[in-house]
């Protein structure tokens, strides 16, 4: 009987033990990740005219944003496709001001330095207008109150320019031709 009880101690001093563990551990990986995990935001496209030109949909991951596109009505062929600083799409759309820079780091993806938040890889359309992506960033975040957040300060809107960015210190993607506001869902 006394062999009994030492091993029913053993057990429960293990499990208490992985019960610490395991409660260490989540602490410290809360620290770490972003509230709002699932949390979604979209920006409903338009081109100059007003014409809707599909959405892009950010949703906040443990570790970055997935941003999804799902446009149309697109000349074919690469856009750049950027988040710029500023919540807002008219007049026109320069009102969503330059790229989304919150630690002024270079442009372009290629930048030996780093590169800058809003900077995003090309969209693709197709030749019937169409363009679907999938990227991943962790230079942003929806959370309030982050440096990196796109609802900081006066919002953040995305961008599709008329050509292909060159993923160099100069973006070259010329005049601005869909944008869309950043918003909540």
């Amino acid at each position: 009987m006394h062999t009994r009880h030492r091993g029913n101690a053993r057990s429960i001093l293990i499990w208490v033990s992985a019960l610490l563990a395991f409660s260490a551990l989540a602490a410290c990986s809360s620290k770490f990740t972003p509230s709002g995990i699932g949390e979604t935001a979209t920006a409903g496209m338009a081109g100059p005219d007003g014409t809707p030109l599909g959405a892009v949909t950010l949703t906040q991951q443990p570790h970055g944003v997935l941003v999804q596109a799902d446009l149309m009505g697109l000349p074919p062929g690469a856009h750049g496709f950027h988040i710029h600083e500023t919540g807002a799409c008219s007049p026109d759309f320069t009102a969503a001001g330059g790229h989304f820079n919150p630690n002024d780091q270079g442009h372009g993806l290629a930048h030996p330095d780093g590169f800058h938040p809003g900077d995003l890889p090309n969209i693709h359309a197709a030749p019937n207008g169409s363009a679907r992506a999938d990227y991943f960033t962790d230079g942003i975040t929806l959370d309030d109150g982050a440096d990196h957040s796109v609802f900081g300060g006066d919002g953040s809107a995305v961008i599709v320019h008329e050509k292909p960015d060159s993923y160099g210190a100069d973006p070259g993607a010329g005049a601005r031709i869909a944008c869309g506001v950043i918003r909540r869902q």
